[in-house]
């Protein structure tokens, strides 16, 4: 694995927990060797991933829209920084450098990110591992959530299964590097 995506808020959230577990991750995928994708931005735990990467002597390569440079929020200290005009090349960028998904807490936009993440597994546009970092329980409710989509038959018990979800950083990364492929797609 070369490069995790990592999908996580531009604002810290109010407990430190979410921050330590965004520099805990970075630091482990730095220090095993793997890169990291993200939005391109300094602000929030996408900027606490960034450069808790970067001071851990790790790649990171940001992929931002031009209209949030304009902000003044991207961040000029990545490996490389990635301008594209809009959020739908800036996703379809950030998903083609990287050989996985893992989101940190974060809201809508993070939100937005890992569901198509998921649902192009689904679809057949990838098969690259997908997980949620449940820092403090953050993901429960969405984890409760995809668990409720099997029971009513909306997505089949493999394919929820290939979620990966745990509580660490460590845990997590420990599945994440050592996990299979994600299931092919239905129906070929």
């Amino acid at each position: 694995m070369r490069r995790v995506c990592v999908y996580c808020g531009s604002r810290p959230g109010l407990r430190p927990a979410y921050a330590e577990a965004a520099r805990q991750l970075a630091v482990s995928l730095a220090e095993a060797g793997v890169g990291i994708v993200t939005g391109g931005g300094h602000v929030g735990l996408m900027g606490v991933v960034a450069d808790a990467a970067l001071e851990a002597g790790g790649d990171v390569y940001g992929v931002i829209p031009q209209a949030l440079v304009d902000r003044e929020v991207g961040h000029t200290g990545l490996t490389d920084l990635y301008v594209v005009q809009s959020m739908h090349e800036r996703k379809a960028l950030m998903a083609e450098l990287a050989d996985a998904f893992v989101a940190l807490p974060g809201g809508l936009g993070t939100l937005e990110e890992i569901a198509e993440a998921l649902t192009w597994v689904q679809l057949g546009i990838h098969a690259k591992p997908c997980a949620l970092l449940d820092v403090e329980g953050y993901y429960a409710p969405l984890a409760r959530f995809l668990d409720h989509t099997v029971e009513e038959g909306f997505v089949l018990e493999d394919r929820r299964a290939a979620i990966l979800v745990e509580p660490t950083p460590e845990a997590l990364l420990a599945r994440l590097l050592g996990t299979p492929p994600v299931m092919p797609p239905l129906g070929g």
